[in-house]
């Protein structure tokens, strides 16, 4: 049984320590201890029954494997050394804060045969898993609009919208298609922050279809759900309710024709607590560690293709992404 560590207890790390604290008590894992720089998280795993430690470093000396939950500026150096220590890592989402740096730790976790694992949270979401299945049958998609917005949540300062939230949708559309766009063009702005964007509208397009996608913190409404729109069948998903509707469609001259709405039965499940069981079974199954080496570089990709945006929107530009692939390697 895996000995796990959690380095980082603010508000999401708080679930992922109550997520290992249950697995823990399923036998699925050894949930060891807590580090964090604030001695007041003390509380927290005193509640919880494990160790506390100002100090990661001395956390990594009692564990096999880490989430690191702490804000993105800090990614780098963390999980580095947490590799550098022998550990298997489960990550947040985003990597680091730049391609280079990512492509550095995927690097290292393949040089010392560790997984290393990005918290791509809607991977594991039933509506998800299901809205995979549904693509297939929509015929050529003709177009996706997404959203990722919060109703006025205070602006981070490690990074902005397009790192925090649009990589979740391009993680999303890259799970749903297995494909990657070939053009980018992004608008965003600053109305809160000086430092980071607050609102961004992306639109990659594919060749053969586009997808509109936009991410804020300066929304009147939370949501998280997306529209695909094919040839034969509207698709509406909304992820935080994990509700499913189709529409099927039929496409003549100059004309749709719409069928009656049908509700998709979703197994409603909790998607952070499904992830952290996946990364301890995969800490001890050589085949998923294999799947997720093999995946790796779509870490990179993600991180790439969220600095094509912010340069697209410097440039008030579109760009191709081979070419800016290209250029970095």
């Amino acid at each position: 049984m895996a000995k796990l560590g959690l380095i980082g207890l603010g508000k999401w790390g708080i679930n992922h320590a109550r997520a290992y604290s249950e697995l823990a008590k399923q036998g699925v894992c050894k949930f060891v201890g807590i580090a964090d720089v604030n001695p007041m998280a003390r509380a927290e795993s005193d509640k919880l029954g494990v160790k506390f430690y100002t100090d990661y470093n001395q956390l990594l000396k009692e564990v096999d494997a880490v989430s690191i939950v702490v804000p993105t500026n800090l990614h780098y150096k963390i999980v580095k050394d947490c590799l550098n220590a022998g550990k298997h890592v489960l990550v947040e989402k985003p990597i680091t804060s730049n391609s280079k740096e990512a492509k550095e730790l995927i690097n290292l976790a393949k040089k010392k045969n560790l997984l290393l694992m990005v918290g791509y949270l809607f991977r594991f979401n039933n509506a998800v898993q299901i809205l995979k299945e549904m693509v297939k049958d929509v015929g050529q998609v003709q177009y996706i609009t997404g959203r990722y917005v919060h109703s006025n949540k205070p602006p981070r300062k490690d990074s902005g919208v397009i790192l925090n939230f649009a990589v979740h949708l391009i993680d999303i559309l890259d799970y749903l298609l297995e494909k990657k766009p070939k053009r980018i063009y992004c608008k965003k702005k600053n109305f809160l922050s000086k430092e980071r964007e607050d609102v961004a509208f992306i639109n990659l397009d594919y060749g053969d279809f586009i997808a509109n996608l936009e991410v804020s913190w300066f929304h009147p409404q939370k949501a998280r759900d997306l529209w695909i729109i094919g040839e034969r069948t509207k698709i509406y998903a909304d992820l935080l309710e994990q509700t499913l509707i189709s529409y099927p469609i039929e496409i003549k001259q100059d004309e749709v024709i719409e069928r009656d709405e049908k509700f998709i039965e979703v197994e409603k499940n909790e998607p952070l607590f499904d992830e952290l069981k996946y990364f301890c079974a995969a800490i001890s199954d050589k085949n998923l560690q294999k799947n997720h080496a093999q995946s790796a570089e779509k870490e990179y990709l993600f991180t790439k293709i969220c600095e094509i945006c912010l340069k697209s929107a410097q440039l008030d530009q579109e760009l191709d992404v081979e070419a800016e692939l290209k250029k970095n390697g």
